[in-house]
């Protein structure tokens, strides 16, 4: 799952990682790696995903 750029015609290093940082936010990288950030525990895990389907539940009602 390696993200590879290369570099086109008259393009300059931030506007490459302008298009590295899309592609890693378009593959769930950054979001995976908060996630893992910090160690959550099984039991806190299923907690917050019960809290979020409680939450999508009352709004589509």
């Amino acid at each position: 799952m390696a993200i590879r750029i290369k570099s086109r015609g008259g393009e300059n290093v931030e506007q490459m990682m302008r298009r590295f940082k899309k592609l890693c936010e378009k593959e769930g990288l950054t979001k995976d790696i908060k996630r893992k950030e910090y160690y959550e525990k099984p039991s806190e895990r299923k907690r917050r995903a019960a809290r979020k389907s409680e939450s999508r539940r009352v709004r589509e009602a």
